[in-house]
């Protein structure tokens, strides 16, 4: 059974910084990517950053390049997302989510196990 578990989330003033964390556990492929997506109220679900296996490529939404970064430790079956300079527009239910496979896409389709997110608010 896949579980996914995030956390990190909080109430940060808008200038700061946030650190998410999402573990997974139960996946037999060895080789998958991960994804961050996030859902503000109202809004559909939309991919903010991902990851493959080792690594050697990660995208990012056009609207946090340059302020947030993903990572994974593998070995720790763990995935970060460090997100700076936060806006009050970053305000969402962040989740993550492994691949069916081992590239990035946006389709939240492609993602058949997800967590029950971690909540970032920024104030201004």
């Amino acid at each position: 059974q896949v579980q996914v578990v995030e956390s990190g989330g909080g109430l940060v003033q808008a200038g700061g910084s946030l650190r998410l964390s999402c573990t997974v556990s139960g996946v037999t492929r060895e080789y998958y990517a991960m994804a961050w997506f996030r859902q503000a109220p109202g809004k559909e679900r939309e991919g903010v950053s991902c990851i493959t296996s080792q690594g050697g490529n990660t995208q990012y939404a056009d609207s946090v390049k340059g302020r947030f970064t993903i990572s994974r430790d593998n070995a720790k079956n763990t995935v970060y997302l460090q997100m700076n300079s936060l806006r009050t527009e970053d305000t969402a239910m962040y989740h993550c989510a492994p691949h069916r496979q081992n590239y990035c896409s946006w389709s939240p389709s492609d993602y058949p196990y997800w967590g029950q997110g971690t909540q970032v608010t920024v104030s201004s």
